[in-house]
């Protein structure tokens, strides 16, 4: 895109510089020219006046009074009815000349050499050869400068885009002084705001699906395993097939919400998580020191969970924004491994959550502080997102914890493993 707006612009600065500049050199060079001439056809004016002034006063042509008017290395050439006067060099080869009748009908011709008009008009061309150059290198300094200018955005916007589809759903407060595509970034905000809305209401209808449907496979399996122990023999058998096809059902109903958390986390990978939370802490460390607030770490090395960087690093930087905000003293950020899972946990030795509040913390919209109460709601989508989940472990003072699934060992080992080259 960059390109295309470049080529586009220099061939627009090109087409300019040679409508513009082949006739102007022409006329540049015609100027020299008529200039030239027209100063030739002054001083051959100038002469016949005085040889019109001789011969009027009846004295005889002499051209030593018109030599001052002769340019150097011209030649002066008088005509008269009686007789032919010379005076200067000669001028050389296709001379510049200019001719002027006399009253007595003879004429006065000046002939100049063209060699210094062919100089100056060669200066001339140069200068304006030149013009053109600094006009098109202001032109190629314009059009690069625009060219960055609409295609930064354009990338911008493009990536914000993939990021958007990838099922990052974060805001982004970057606008580029462009309406068209600041109204695009204005869309696809809204868009990814609406669609973590409808992606969290559909995650909470599977939860609250699959947990009836538990609930009830629970009390039918119990009801059916009752009746597989009474003596007709005709109804225990049909109980145990009933009990068998419900067992099959809850098989089904595991495998369908195990595919379902896959394909949330098809682009986690594994990831180093103590060298992202490291990064993290780093860009978090400033704001908090200029509250006279601290950020300890505590995070062993070789902890590798399946998770997308950027959903990580924006999922914990808002539980530290939270912490910033809303809570007191020193903020923790800790990692650790247990039962399958990596566990980050963020918390500060503020007041914390009031426990009327706590079942509605993660809610959209809700906010004890008067913030947009999106962040933690975004943060627990994120994570979700990568296939872990975010939970309030203790509400006073305020701890978050992070479980991200473990990474595998074919993953570690095998081709699916990526090398994150997130800049830190």
């Amino acid at each position: 895109m960059r390109t295309r707006i470049l080529l586009s612009i220099l061939l627009a600065v090109a087409v300019t510089a040679a409508v513009l500049g082949l006739p102007l050199g022409f006329s540049a060079l015609k100027l020299v020219e008529d200039f030239t001439r027209g100063d030739l056809t002054t001083r051959a004016q100038q002469i016949a006046t005085l040889l019109d002034e001789q011969i009027a006063s009846h004295r005889p042509i002499d051209l030593n009074a018109a030599r001052l008017a002769v340019p150097g290395g011209a030649r002066l050439v008088v005509r008269t009815q009686h007789q032919d006067y010379t005076y200067g060099p000669d001028p050389g080869e296709n001379p510049l000349v200019e001719m002027v009748p006399t009253v007595k009908s003879g004429t006065v011709t000046i002939a100049a050499p063209s060699a210094p008009v062919r100089a100056q008009q060669l200066q001339v061309a140069g200068l304006v050869l030149l013009l053109v150059v600094l006009s098109a290198g202001t032109g190629m300094v314009v059009a690069t400068v625009t060219a960055r200018r609409l295609a930064d955005p354009l990338r911008h916007v493009a990536a914000r885009a993939a990021r958007l589809g990838a099922g990052d759903f974060r805001p982004d407060p970057k606008r580029h002084q462009v309406p068209e595509l600041d109204r695009v970034a204005d869309a696809l905000d809204a868009s990814g705001a609406a669609l973590s809305h409808l992606v969290q209401r559909e995650r909470e209808l599977v939860g609250d699906v699959s947990h009836q449907l538990r609930s009830r496979l629970t009390a039918l399996h119990l009801r059916l395993e009752a009746l597989t122990q009474t003596e007709d023999a005709d109804v225990a058998e049909e109980a145990s097939a009933a009990l068998e096809q419900a067992e099959r059902l809850s098989a089904v109903l595991d495998d369908l919400l195990a595919a379902a958390t896959a394909a949330r986390a098809r682009d986690a990978e594994p990831l180093d998580v103590s060298a992202q939370l490291a990064d993290v802490a780093a860009e978090w460390r400033d704001p908090l020191r200029a509250e006279s607030r601290a950020l300890r770490l505590r995070l062993p090395e070789g902890l590798l969970a399946r998770a997308t960087p950027a959903r990580l690093r924006e999922a914990i930087g808002v539980l530290l924004d939270n912490a910033l905000r809303h809570g007191e003293g020193t903020v923790t950020l800790t990692a650790r491994q247990g039962n399958g899972m990596v566990v980050v946990e963020v918390g500060d030795g503020g007041p914390g959550v009031p426990d009327q509040l706590v079942p509605f913390v993660f809610d959209r919209g809700f906010s004890a502080g008067g913030s947009t109460g999106v962040g933690l709601a975004l943060a627990r989508a994120l994570v979700e997102a990568d296939g872990g989940r975010l939970e309030l472990s203790k509400a006073r003072p305020a701890m978050f914890e992070v479980f991200l699934p473990l990474a595998r060992a074919d993953d570690v080992l095998g081709v699916p493993w990526k090398i994150d080259s997130t800049p830190r």
